[in-house]
């Protein structure tokens, strides 16, 4: 070889032989061939002389210059040293491989058609550019030194590539099939867009989904659209080369995607004498021809842009009358689409707003019209602004979005359904985000860059994709830079439009940023409104995992060492990751939970993200402790749930609980689950006063006393008192509410004394016999009522006293014990059934609804039968007068329904107001009062300011006056005392004998 920038010439084929004289050949190497190949002579060792056989054989020729011979010697001789045989002549010759030798000793070694480099030799060596392509044809290597093969005969093609229809429908699903003739393996999927030119890996995602089986293999792709057409190619291996089958796909557009500049238009042709409209389409391998109708009088000019191209209509002239101009898109074999633009004439005394230059030039506009005027260069959309039917313009309404922002959210749109690498693509869109943050400039901008986030979560939460830290900086700097104050205005205009846009991004960053790699940690991130610690912690000790920030009103938080101690085991690397989000959740809406009042709450401006990974798994359940500033009023420990609310999301403080800190100047809370977590600090909040407390329990002992009182007189007078049914009636219910109120009033005044939380069997029970024996009370009140009422109202129908006892005991007993029940089994797996710090029901909405609520109906139910009672009694009837006993019974019920009615209606109606009027002192303390005193209210309206009950304790006492007191009752009851006792137990059963009547 004479030079080192020599051509080169690789001949292998099947050869016609024939023996023949030897022939000098140039130069000539005979090289080891390569494997599945046979050698020249281990072909036709047999055959004799004339005979033909087809051998193959490795021959390199080499020219000292660089251009080969036009035609090449037509007699060669094989070396000797490449056959035994005796020598033959070769009779035709063909080219599979031509190599260039550059300075260096590179060969650039390319096939000639029907020519292929083998599989080994195409994944062992880079293309001719300087690199490995699992996409390239394998038509040209690059080898160092002497190529070690050639280029190869291709056998006919293993497999067929079948498309179900060439012309799909949008929406409708492909389906290509790939017949396999021969096994094949390595099979990967692509698409070649038409305006790209670029080769887009196809994978398995939201809209793309793969098959394969013995002899066939396929993709399908649902709800097509313009996006998914182009070529699609199959790559596979087979037969000891990589084979590529192509199929093209054609995807018509919709109406839908055809825009109209305007969609409708007013026009005065006293201010304006033309006008323009036009219709775009974005970039297909279709070809459409576009015609606007009626064109008389206009001109119509094509305008193309980077991704789409628009059909310009110039009306030169103002139509006479309203005119609908149609612009009309055709294609070969498919329907014309049409795109109708109304345009309405302003006649002479219709309302219109005048011209404007508000932001864009707006025309004079007839009312009730929306004005549409283009976006600036570089954004999509269009600015709209209502005609007031006043003649005033609105505001406006603008929608223009910048290219670059929806060409990298439909990027991430397309890598979610399938389109692309997501380890490449998620990595350049997080790039390009970063650098378009500066540019965003309305709610659209906005809007749009946000759900470009939420696309990257989702495509790297389904393909666990893992981020560089580069990546991963790239994302928490966007993140900064929206949550800046100058982008306020935006957020309240895109949340109006879409209020869960904080929570879809309070969600997406959490996600991403759970997605670093292990090999990336430890990792830091501190910006003005992003603070990110993350690091591997391969074993534990008390006291944990620790994290502090220099946020306000964070201070620190930790995870205790035995939530994290069944993770580090076996030399397990454990990722912890905690973030602090500032500004975001004042952008959160303020949605809350029944667990929570339904008031206004402020937070402290920030959101903490902690998240646990450990071998690839995300973990959720942990112990976290966070120790925040002390705040002034209630503060709640919440979380952000994103399901609530049909997924807008809202605060939870499920599994949340605040603790006392060692300090008076921290509050902490403690969570038993990791997500995004915050405080609520109350507006209306009534801090604690010790004055309530103490008036609570002095007015509850005072009660208790005398309750117990009732019962001890209901000891002494109770054979006395109850002479009739109606007198039986009444002190039963006053002594079941006695004992009713009694146990509530125990269990309230000793709630303090036992361990709160709901670990506490105690603390539960207590929260569950006040609220059951508290409504047992109102119920007994129901009760007495009804009783009254059927005896009022059906004179002539009486019940026996035994049934009238037993629904008496069920309506007061058994329906409280249900609605107690019903409470205990839907607040307690939700964690919201007791009042947070006391052993007392919930003070959110389970109070209202599972108590103040039936009280109140029991209340308005009792002053319905008082009105009754009192019409009844004060003008009864000929036939329904009762007897002078009964009516002086009925007459002590009205007596007591009118003072313990009102009295425990307002009890429980201040209650209300207290519930939402929490900022009334004054109401706190009539509350308190009435509601502690309740015991007391019993003792003397329901005992002591009834005759019979004074003047049989007189009686019991002997206390003077008894005699004549004693006549005077005879009198009213129609029954006479003695001082024998002889006559009193005559007495005593002749009242039995009336009661089982």
């Amino acid at each position: 070889m004479a030079s080192r920038a020599l051509s080169q010439l690789l001949l292998a084929m099947m050869l016609p032989l024939m023996e023949l004289e030897s022939t000098f050949v140039p130069t000539v190497h005979s090289d080891p061939k390569p494997s599945g190949e046979k050698s020249g002579h281990e072909l036709n060792q047999n055959k004799g002389v004339g005979e033909l056989a087809l051998v193959s054989s490795y021959v390199q020729l080499e020219f000292s210059n660089r251009t080969r011979p036009q035609e090449l010697p037509e007699n060669f001789t094989l070396p000797v040293a490449s056959t035994s045989l005796p020598p033959r002549m070769l009779t035709a010759l063909a080219l599979t491989t031509e190599c260039r030798v550059n300075h260096n000793g590179t060969r650039f070694c390319t096939c000639h058609s029907g020519y292929l480099w083998n599989t080994t030799l195409c994944s062992l060596y880079p293309t001719c550019h300087g690199h490995r392509s699992e996409i390239d044809p394998c038509m040209c290597r690059s080898f160092h030194g002497p190529a070690p093969g050639y280029c190869q005969l291709l056998p006919p093609a293993p497999a067929n590539l079948i498309l179900d229809s060439q012309q799909q429908t949008p929406r409708d699903t492909l389906n290509l099939i790939l017949l396999k003739k021969e096994e094949a393996t390595n099979l990967r999927w692509y698409l070649k867009h038409p305006e790209s030119h670029k080769l887009i890996f196809l994978r398995p995602g939201t809209s793309v989904s793969q098959m394969s089986s013995q002899g066939q293999a396929g993709l399908r792709i649902t709800g097509l659209s313009h996006h998914w057409t182009g070529l699609y190619v199959s790559i596979f291996e087979a037969q000891g080369f990589r084979w590529e089958l192509h199929q093209v796909v054609q995807v018509p557009l919709e109406e839908k995607e055809v825009v109209r500049l305007p969609d409708k238009l007013s026009i005065s042709c006293v201010a304006s004498t033309g006008f323009q409209l036009s219709c775009c389409i974005p970039l297909t391998n279709l070809a459409y021809t576009a015609t606007w109708s009626p064109g008389q009088g206009s001109q119509a000019s094509l305008h193309n842009f980077s991704d789409s191209q628009c059909l310009v209509l110039t009306v030169e002239r103002c139509p006479a009358a309203d005119t609908t101009y149609t612009c009309t898109l055709h294609s070969q074999n498919l329907a014309p689409l049409r795109a109708p633009v109304s345009i309405t004439v302003i006649q002479d005394g219709d309302t219109t707003c005048p011209e404007d230059f508000l932001v864009v030039a707006w025309n004079v506009t007839k009312a009730g019209f929306v004005a549409q005027a283009p976006c600036p260069m570089n954004k999509r959309g269009v600015v709209k602004r209502l005609c007031g039917p006043d003649g005033i313009w609105g505001p406006i309404q603008n929608t223009c979005t910048e290219a670059k922002i929806l060409a990298m959210c439909l990027k991430a749109k397309l890598l979610l359904e399938g389109q692309g690498k997501p380890d490449e693509e998620v990595q350049r869109i997080l790039s390009q985000l970063r650098g378009q943050v500066g540019v965003v400039s309305t709610p659209s901008d906005l809007q749009e860059m946000l759900h470009t986030v939420t696309l990257l979560a989702n495509v790297v939460a389904e393909t666990r994709t893992e981020l560089t830290d580069s990546a991963l900086k790239d994302l928490l700097t966007t993140t900064d830079k929206i949550l800046e104050v100058n982008l306020s205005s935006l957020w309240t205009l895109a949340q109006a439009q879409k209020p869960s846009l904080a929570s879809d991004l309070l969600k997406a960053v959490e996600t991403l940023v759970h997605s670093l790699r292990p090999q990336q940690h430890p990792f830091f991130f501190t910006s003005s409104n992003v603070l990110l610690q993350s690091q591997l912690l391969r074993h534990t000790s008390p006291p944990g995992y620790q994290m502090s920030f220099s946020a306000w009103p964070l201070l620190q938080a930790r995870i205790p060492w035995y939530s994290l101690a069944p993770l580090v085991h076996n030399g397990t690397n454990v990722s912890i990751t905690s973030l602090v989000l500032q500004k975001l959740d004042h952008h959160l809406p303020s949605s809350y939970t029944q667990g929570l009042w339904n008031t206004p709450y402020t937070t402290p401006g920030l959101v903490l993200v902690v998240s646990i990974t450990a071998d690839g798994q995300t973990f959720t359940q942990a112990e976290l402790i966070m120790d925040f500033e002390h705040m002034n009023g209630t503060l709640h420990c919440v979380f952000w749930d994103y399901s609530l609310f049909q997924g807008q999301g809202g605060w939870s403080d499920k599994g949340c609980q605040v603790h006392a800190a060692n300090t008076s100047t921290i509050i902490q809370c403690v969570c038993q689950h990791l997500t995004a977590f915050s405080i609520l600090m109350s507006q209306h909040t009534v801090p604690e006063n010790p004055i309530l407390d103490l008036l609570s329990q002095v007015g509850v002992g005072v009660s208790i006393l005398a309750l117990l009182m009732c019962l001890v007189i209901y000891r002494l007078v109770w054979r006395v008192v109850v002479r009739n049914k109606v007198s039986f009636f009444r002190h039963a219910t006053l002594y079941n509410m006695v004992i009713c109120l009694l146990v509530a009033d125990t269990c309230f005044l000793g709630s303090p004394f036992f361990p709160s939380g709901y670990h506490s069997l105690l603390c539960l029970a207590t929260a569950f016999l006040c609220h059951f024996f508290y409504l047992a009370t109102f119920f007994w009140m129901l009760a007495q009522a009804l009783v009254m009422a059927h005896q009022l109202l059906f004179v002539f129908h009486q019940l026996s006293k035994y049934l009238v006892l037993s629904l008496m005991v069920i309506l007061g007993y058994l329906c409280p014990l249900g609605f107690a029940g019903i409470t205990l089994g839907l607040y307690l797996p939700q964690r919201k059934y007791l009042w947070e710090g006391k052993c007392l029901l919930n003070g959110d909405g389970v109070m209202l609804h599972a108590f103040s609520e039936p009280v109140l109906v029991i209340v308005c139910v009792n002053g319905l039968v008082l009105v009754i009672a009192v019409l009844k009694l004060v003008r009864p009837s000929l036939s329904e007068g009762p007897p002078a006993e009964k009516h002086q019974a009925l007459v002590g019920v009205l007596k007591a329904l009118l003072i313990l009615t009102p009295i425990f209606g307002l009890t429980w109606g201040l209650g209300v107001v207290v519930i939402f009027d929490q900022d009334s002192m004054v109401s706190h303390y009539i509350f308190t009062i009435l509601n502690s005193l309740q015991g007391v209210f019993i003792l003397v309206f329901g005992c002591l300011t009834d005759k019979k009950v004074l003047q049989a304790l007189r009686k019991r006492f002997h206390v003077p006056g008894t005699q004549s007191s004693n006549s005077a009752i005879s009198l009213a009851t129609n029954e006479s005392y003695t001082s024998e006792h002889s006559k009193e137990r005559s007495e005593h059963a002749s009242y039995e004998e009336r009661m089982t009547d």
